[in-house]
């Protein structure tokens, strides 16, 4: 029962509303005192004829002006406010004491750090977290925030850690502990000031292809020369470019993309190069194109390998002499950009296939970086799946879900022909269909690549030896082509050489690049 008692202040009136509960031996729970005239008790039910009594004789007490019965105390309310508002936080917070124990923690800290839904109050944030020392900091007894990176459960995670100072009556202070906020990134305004921003954190993967891949670009991105990025589809090719170019001394400038297999062959040396006024009908103006645009910065030729046989020679002549002719016009323009491309694994292919010229190949590969594909660096999955997975809940402004052990095995198991962006989309439409806050194998939407479940087995008795032969060979090439896109990354698989693999995929029609030359790309 609590009772809510409004009052003019006066000394001496809790004192007197105490001593009717010692004289009815009444167990008080709690006393709270509102500074605008209100004493809040709470005790235990009483039976009705107690209570009639006992109201009248408060109201008695003088200064009192009314009684009466309310459902919660102040500090209940807060309570369940601060916890309402704690737990619709997509991120895991937590509070613990200068000893490092954990007073309070939200459910998104629960789901992150405990798997079996261990009891988290109470329990040393030592046994959950690490990467940090955090006990030190701690002694240290600090006074500003800290930005740390940490592990928790194999993933890597941003704590932003604030000290909690309390001031009592006097103005002097005392150390309480400490604030802890989990992000997958943090922001770049905390990184910076922190003095340890770096373009290339967004690249997650602790892999060591990852890290040596990460060092390399360092050093390429400084350099004025074109850089060739190669990787499979949706291994971060673009991501990395930008990282190149905010790293680099352009990065002040424009960076512009464009992605050479959207433009058709008629737009794309007026959307590269610019065109005069006139040049493509009578009332056609002057315009510049993306290279005059991005003068200073960077330009990225995604999937440079599209590109059509003459916009190849154009593009040659522009990076050897840094010159070129819009369409229509006979003067020269000079424009200082930095190009960067992608290819797919296979643009080695291409020139050998003729459909790439050979000399711009090789004055695009003085400078290369190769992206590893996600299944060969399967170490790096379950570290992108929780930070895509806390990402996909901020976007969808939802409590944080839990990845179970199976969810993990499983993802960890998947070839992912799409890569990081395909880990990506999966976790995000997964997480979105979800209904509660633990994602488990069976809530994963895997597509299945073609073939990939395809039976193997032929049938003998229709056709020669020799067709059945064939029929097994391309439905096994069918079935690893997804996960192995590149000629060479499966002949590496298979144990077979290169042109021998080469020669078959085109035989079975495997792979878009396995077309016939055109005429047109053949001049």
């Amino acid at each position: 029962m609590r009772l809510e008692i409004t009052c003019d202040d006066r000394l001496g009136l809790c004192q007197d509303v105490l001593q009717i509960l010692r004289d009815r031996e009444i167990d008080l729970r709690g006393i709270e005192v509102d500074p605008k005239g209100k004493i809040f008790l709470n005790f235990p039910e009483l039976e009705f004829k107690d209570f009639q009594h006992l109201m009248p004789e408060i109201r008695r007490i003088p200064n009192v002006k009314d009684v009466k019965t309310v459902a919660f105390m102040p500090s209940e309310r807060e309570h369940f406010e601060f916890s309402m508002l704690l737990n619709k936080l997509p991120d895991p917070v937590m509070s613990i004491d200068a000893k490092g124990f954990i007073d309070i923690a939200n459910d998104a800290a629960g789901l992150l750090l405990s798997d079996t839904h261990e009891h988290l109050p109470g329990s040393a944030i030592t046994q959950w977290l690490s990467g940090f020392n955090l006990l030190r900091w701690l002694e240290r007894q600090p006074t500003e925030p800290q930005l740390s990176q940490v592990t928790i459960n194999g993933a890597k995670y941003f704590a932003e850690m604030m000290p909690i100072w309390v001031k009592d009556e006097q103005d002097q202070t005392s150390f309480a502990g400490a604030v802890l906020t989990c992000k997958p990134q943090p922001l770049s305004s905390q990184w910076q000031r922190t003095g340890q921003h770096d373009a290339f954190h967004q690249l997650l993967g602790e892999h060591a292809s990852m890290k040596r891949l990460r060092k390399e670009a360092r050093r390429m991105a400084e350099l004025n020369v074109p850089l060739l990025i190669q990787g499979e589809t949706g291994v971060g090719k673009e991501l990395l470019a930008r990282a190149c170019h905010q790293t680099s001394s352009r990065s002040g400038e424009a960076f512009l993309a464009v992605n050479c297999a959207a433009l058709p062959d008629n737009v794309a040396e007026s959307e590269l190069f610019g065109h005069g006024k006139g040049s493509l009908g009578p009332h056609t103006e002057a315009k510049k194109g993306i290279f005059e645009q991005a003068n200073g910065g960077t330009v990225l030729l995604d999937a440079v390998g599209e590109m059509s046989n003459g916009l190849q020679a154009k593009l040659l002549r522009f990076i050897q002499d840094g010159k070129f002719r819009r369409i229509g016009e006979e003067q020269e323009v000079a424009v200082d950009v930095r190009i960067i491309c992608s290819a797919r694994d296979d643009l080695l292919d291409q020139v050998e296939a003729g459909t790439f010229r050979e000399d711009l190949f090789y004055r695009l590969n003085v400078l290369t970086l190769q992206l590893p594909p996600l299944r060969e660096r399967k170490t790096d999955i379950t570290l992108l799946a929780e930070h895509f997975s806390l990402q996909a809940c901020q976007r969808l402004g939802r409590s944080l879900v839990l990845l179970t052990r199976e969810c993990r095995e499983v993802l960890q198991r998947y070839q992912w022909p799409g890569n990081v962006r395909q880990l990506e989309n999966v976790l995000f439409r997964s997480i979105s269909m979800l209904e509660g806050d633990r994602l488990e194998a069976s809530d994963l939407h895997l597509p299945d690549a073609a073939g990939l479940h395809e039976n193997v087995a032929v049938d003998l008795e229709e056709g020669s030896l020799d067709e059945a032969l064939k029929k097994f060979e391309s439905t096994i090439l069918r079935r690893l082509y997804p996960s192995y896109p590149s000629t060479r990354q499966l002949a590496k698989k298979l144990g077979l050489s290169h042109t021998a693999v080469a020669n078959k995929l085109r035989e079975y029609g495997i792979g878009k690049q396995r077309r016939k030359t055109s005429p047109k790309a053949s001049k």
